[in-house]
């Protein structure tokens, strides 16, 4: 297996891979957001790519989503633990929460969300946003190995308190906005009535982009702010910062836990996720494009 990591630079720092070498990786989409460090972690085989790039100088819109996902899979990678710092719209979900949702509500406008095009046409299964299988391993992961107090969204499960732990939540709804400002009052509060839980600039396209090409993906989220929709806490990029910074060590824990305990027997049902969803006749697929997405579905186009 070939673990693959999205995060920032601190997952990276963090993490203590061996036999590290960097690749700079050249795609059909563009250039990834920055090279990709490959590495070996407990035994396993770790691809690290950052986001945003190494100085965060990638914007939420416009980061490499396709150009990153598809590095990924051109060095092997088939499954992902994704990192996003994230806003809580729930009183429960203070900051400094970690959250490992289940469910994705996509408000972005601007961005590519598919691989596929220019003459092939895809209809792919999203029901499930995340691999069920790598959720559960994650949020396996965190109870573990943090003292916590855990809850599954909507249904607290209260255990005994430490000042120190560090509190996670299990499943959830993760709604997506485009950014990169921050939301109104009105669309925060709208999040809310909805009854998602957490808020974000990142899960998409990267998710569906994931899926598409068959890996197997989940995301351990970090609550830095409660958005806007509180009255008494105004979100601002100093307490985002602030309080990311304070998530690093829990979300690192859980991350290289998640790696060092990844199953052998690992199963995913994304790692077939295209089977039966190619809409165009292979020969009517124009050869550019037959050409660009053989990496991702050439085992589907013999």
């Amino acid at each position: 297996m070939t673990i693959g990591v999205i995060g920032g630079s601190g997952i990276y720092d963090a993490l203590p891979l061996e036999n590290t070498r960097t690749e700079a990786i050249s795609t059909p989409y563009g250039e990834p957001s920055d090279v990709v460090t490959l590495g070996e972690l407990a035994g396993r085989d770790v691809a690290f790519l950052p986001r945003h790039g190494e100085d965060h100088q990638h914007p939420p819109t416009d980061a490499s989503y396709r150009a990153n996902i598809y590095a990924l899979k051109s060095v092997g990678v088939d499954r992902v633990i994704a990192t996003n710092a994230v806003g809580s719209l729930r009183e429960e979900l203070p900051p400094r929460t970690l959250v490992v949702p289940d469910q994705i509500f996509d408000r972005t406008k601007h961005r590519s969300p598919t691989f596929f095009g220019d003459g092939m046409v895809v209809h792919m299964g999203f029901a499930e946003p995340y691999c069920p299988a790598m959720v559960d391993h994650l949020a396996e992961s965190a109870r573990s190995v943090l003292r916590s107090e855990t809850h599954t969204s909507g249904h607290p499960e209260s255990h005994d308190a430490t000042a120190d732990e560090t509190k996670i939540q299990e499943s959830g709804t993760y709604v997506c906005i485009e950014g990169p400002q921050f939301s109104t009052k009105a669309e925060s509060e709208f999040y809310r009535d909805q009854g998602w839980d957490i808020v974000g600039m990142t899960a998409i396209p990267e998710a569906k982009l994931a899926r598409e090409a068959e890996l197997s993906y989940a995301t351990v989220a970090g609550v830095t702010d409660y958005d806007v929709w509180k009255d008494d806490s105004e979100v601002s990029l100093e307490e985002v910062l602030e309080n990311a910074a304070a998530n690093e060590d829990a979300i690192n824990t859980v991350v290289e836990h998640a790696i060092r305990t990844m199953p052998d027997d690992f199963e995913s049902e994304a790692w077939s996720a295209l089977e039966g969803t190619i809409n165009t006749p292979q020969e009517a697929i124009p050869e550019e494009t037959l050409e660009r997405v053989d990496l991702l579905a050439g085992e589907y186009l013999e």
